[in-house]
């Protein structure tokens, strides 16, 4: 049975006690703990983007959204893997259905991988020959599957599309035929375990492979969504998950703490502290409902049959960006109120700057966004492939 919305969110607030309980191993071993991942693999998080039809939920992005928000709400670095491995499910709406039950057919099935075209693909019979090193491939020690951008190379050069654009692919490959660099050693969502990856002239069949404006081959309303929108969305919903915790830990600190060693006067008297705090919840709130309405608005488009235009993906982007930037300014204005104590690690301010402050280097996150939305918004039309907006 299908599983309900609302029951996903139960489920995933449901877990935040165990996942904040872990947070200490998480942060020790750079990865998602192993009683974390079979918790998440048990609620069926991870299948909220794989499709029906493989074994997957389809869960409506708003949903999804709220369940990584809430499970950052308890540990950044859990919601991170979360994030990448629940949204990559969508590719196996793109695989030739053989292809998508081998790789995600199983019910704890994750995928790991970067996007990014670093890699070099030649045509082979019947496939091509691969080569290439990733980045930032998080919770790569958890997934049996790795992808990677690759551009196909034809003649000695680089297989340029109609529009002149180098012609990259998505290439999927068994975790055992690849190279796990150990490269994550961070300040930030340190258990995210996002280690740099490799293949080295590997063999991957055809069918393990896709176009990265290839259109679905399943017929699911989800995947009628941008691919870039439909993986970043979920993204920005992790720092927003990070503020609600920021704030709601000052202000329980607030509540205790003296405002000086001879003061009996709580930290929450003082003015500056109440005007702070007015200030995050404002950043938080705005940021969060801008993100939430766009996303409503471009899934209620979809369900009525329409297309996304342009100044609709702008405005995606526009909202996920504000989002993130929000979040990030809440949590610094709740760091520099709590004062000294926010340097242990033993306050949740602590651990909340170090891990906002990483998301924002993501280059979906990066202030620079702001720029790309202004851009269309300006009629000057977009710098990039709509399909990457």
């Amino acid at each position: 049975m299908q599983p309900q919305a609302a029951d996903l969110v139960a489920a995933a607030r449901h877990l935040g006690p165990m996942i904040r309980d872990r947070r200490v191993e998480s942060e020790r071993e750079r990865r998602l703990p192993a009683s974390v991942l079979s918790a998440m693999h048990e609620a069926r998080l991870f299948r909220m983007y794989v499709p029906i039809a493989y074994g997957g939920l389809e869960t409506d992005p708003i949903t999804s959204m709220e369940v990584v928000e809430a499970v950052a709400e308890a540990d950044a670095a859990a919601a991170w893997n979360l994030m990448i491995g629940a949204t990559y499910g969508i590719w196996a709406a793109f695989l030739p259905e053989e292809s998508a039950r081998q790789i995600y057919g199983a019910p704890d099935a994750v995928v790991a991988g970067a996007l990014r075209a670093s890699g070099i693909a030649h045509a082979a019979a019947g496939g091509y020959r691969v080569s290439g090193r990733w980045a930032y491939a998080s919770g790569i020690d958890h997934c049996a599957w790795w992808n990677g951008g690759y551009i196909l190379y034809k003649d000695g050069g680089p297989h340029l599309t109609d529009t002149g654009a180098p012609h990259a692919v998505l290439v999927f490959f068994p975790a055992t035929e690849g190279q796990r660099i150990d490269t994550w050693d961070t300040g930030g969502l340190r258990g995210t375990g996002s280690h740099d990856y490799a293949a080295h002239d590997l063999f991957v069949p055809m069918e393990h492979a896709f176009a990265f404006d290839a259109a679905p081959r399943v017929p699911g309303l989800l995947y009628r969504l941008p691919q870039q929108a439909l993986l970043d969305n979920a993204m920005a919903a992790v720092p927003l998950g990070i503020a609600r915790t920021a704030i709601d830990t000052l202000i329980e600190l607030a509540g205790v703490k003296r405002q000086g060693p001879q003061s009996e006067m709580p930290l929450a008297e003082r003015l500056t502290i109440q005007a702070e705090v007015g200030r995050a919840e404002a950043l938080y709130q705005s940021g969060r409902a801008f993100l939430y309405d766009s996303v409503a608005d471009s899934w209620a488009a979809v369900q009525a049959g329409r297309e996304i235009g342009v100044r609709q993906l702008a405005i995606l982007r526009l909202a996920r960006t504000h989002a993130v930037q929000a979040a990030a300014q809440a949590i610094d204005l709740m760091y520099t109120a709590a004062g000294g104590t926010s340097v242990y690690t033993s306050n949740l301010l602590e651990r909340a700057f170090r891990d906002v402050h990483t998301v924002t280097q993501h280059l979906s996150m990066n202030p620079a966004n702001y720029q790309v939305s202004g851009r269309v918004l300006l009629g000057l039309g977009s710098d990039r492939p709509l399909h990457r907006l």
